[in-house]
């Protein structure tokens, strides 16, 4: 065990309270409810409807595969958890394996991709909302909403918890019982789509690639939008009462909860409604039951829609907080984002943060119809990074373990650093597609600039605090 593990536990036995001070108040039944509530975003219910509408029924294939990449990232990454559970958890792995400079990269891209992605969750809660109250501005509605949860996450960790629980558990009751119903009007034929509904329907209209293969594997972009935040799960690694125990069973559960909820559910509703039908912009689950015309079913998958895109702000803003916490424990960022305060919450740093998703507010209100494909762009090449982060570090850790310089993790991934390596070569390959889309490609200019950005602020970091350096000499010598 290192001292810097040591330290940990020191800090555990110490009155329910995380080495960094955060109270452990996240118990096993909302870290697996967070885990859930990940991997069901406003990326399958809102961004599926765009990506049936370019690959047809083959995008369940596109939703499967990405899943398979997932789920290598999440076991990597439950490796490291179980090696040493932090709450700053990739940017300190990489700050460990890879040296300061790409825990600072780490720690900000994955600030800003839960800025950005913030701001795309807001954009579909304000368009579900027009399903109700169409007379109400989009901006508006996005604007209630950001205060809302800003308050939620000023309170405590506990609410958040609370919060984020009952958020999936609406989630996920609503996707088992959009799956039951339309497994019934497939077998048994009643509703206004019973007579055209039939399995066939995934490959009799121009078969399962109808716009070809090539166009099917240029929405792995957005199904990979889909499953941001899935790695949630680490950062609440600081605060969970039991992170040995809840942290691996929520990982290893993740494969049945892409079965379930991607693969299961868009196989019934493309089984009910024919592809062709589904366009961008609008809900597919809307869509597919206002079809099957059961009286009030498309509010409440609206409200069940809705709820998804709250639950995912909801977790950004306390991702935010966490991660500025975290740089400004190492140097990184502004000492006034690393204090808590007397709930233990980093309430400065998520208030910075929530006031930068306001940013989305205006773009629903300069252009609304276009917010949400940005936003997904930009979100999506900042995921990417992290992940990328998680799979290097992991196989830097493996080297390391086999070389017997650090203790083997009590949650190893399998196949080693074997599987890392193909999750790292597929998202090269996401990333070359993003800079093929000419709309998607705006995200790369967008992380450019970022990068930059990031250089020139590690350039004058490195100037004023020259100890910046040390803390890959730090780790090195505590794991002897």
């Amino acid at each position: 065990m290192t001292s810097l593990q040591v330290d940990k536990h020191a800090g555990d036995e110490a009155g329910g309270t995380s080495q960094e001070g955060y109270e452990r108040g996240l118990g096993s039944r909302q870290v697996q409810m967070i885990a859930i509530g990940g991997a069901i975003g406003v990326g399958l219910f809102m961004g599926a409807g765009a990506n049936i509408a370019k690959a047809g029924p083959s995008i369940i294939l596109m939703y499967a595969l990405a899943g398979v990449i997932i789920f290598f990232i999440m076991r990597a990454l439950g490796e490291l958890l179980l090696y040493r559970p932090v709450s700053g958890s990739f940017a300190e792995y990489a700050r460990e394996f890879l040296g300061p400079f790409f825990g600072f990269v780490t720690g900000w891209t994955y600030w800003l991709m839960w800025v950005v992605t913030g701001m795309a969750e807001l954009t579909a809660a304000a368009i579900y909302m027009h399903f109700w109250f169409p007379e109400i501005p989009q901006w508006v509605s996005a604007l209630v909403f950001l205060v809302v949860l800003f308050g939620v996450n000023l309170i405590s960790v506990k609410i958040f918890g609370e919060v984020e629980f009952w958020f999936s558990m609406v989630k996920v009751t609503a996707i088992i019982g959009m799956i039951v119903i339309g497994l019934g009007v497939l077998t048994l034929g009643f509703s206004d789509a019973g007579d055209t509904a039939a399995v066939s329907n995934l490959w009799a209209h121009d078969g399962i690639f109808p716009n070809g293969i090539g166009s099917s594997l240029m929405t792995l972009q957005g199904v990979m939008f889909a499953y941001l935040a899935v790695e949630l799960v680490g950062v609440t690694a600081g605060e969970s009462e039991n992170p040995e125990k809840t942290l691996p069973k929520a990982i290893n559960t993740l494969p049945w909860r892409i079965i379930i909820f991607y693969v299961g559910a868009l196989l019934v509703i493309l089984s009910v409604v024919k592809w062709t039908e589904f366009s961008a912009g609008e809900s597919p689950f809307v869509h597919a039951f206002d079809k099957i015309g059961i009286p009030l079913a498309a509010g409440i998958v609206n409200f069940v829609v809705l709820t998804a895109a709250l639950s995912s702000c909801n977790s950004g803003m306390y991702s935010t907080g966490r991660m500025l916490r975290d740089l400004a424990s190492n140097g990184e960022a502004p000492q006034a984002f690393g204090r808590l305060n007397a709930r233990r919450t980093p309430a400065f740093g998520i208030t910075v943060s929530v006031a930068l998703m306001g940013i989305g507010v205006v773009l629903n209100y300069i252009v609304p119809e276009k917010a949400f494909g940005y936003v997904v762009s930009v979100a999506t090449a900042a995921g990417i990074w992290t992940w990328m982060m998680i799979l290097v570090s992991h196989i830097r850790y493996r080297r390391e373990v086999d070389a017997g310089r650090l203790s083997a993790s009590s949650f190893p991934a399998p196949g080693g650093a074997r599987f890392s390596w193909v999750a790292l070569i597929f998202l090269i390959g996401v990333t070359g597609m993003i800079g093929y889309d000419a709309e998607a490609r705006v995200s790369l200019y967008v992380a450019a600039f970022w990068g930059v950005a990031l250089a020139i602020g590690w350039a004058v970091l490195k100037k004023r605090n020259p100890q910046l350096t040390e803390r890959t000499r730090e780790y090195a010598d505590a794991s002897k």
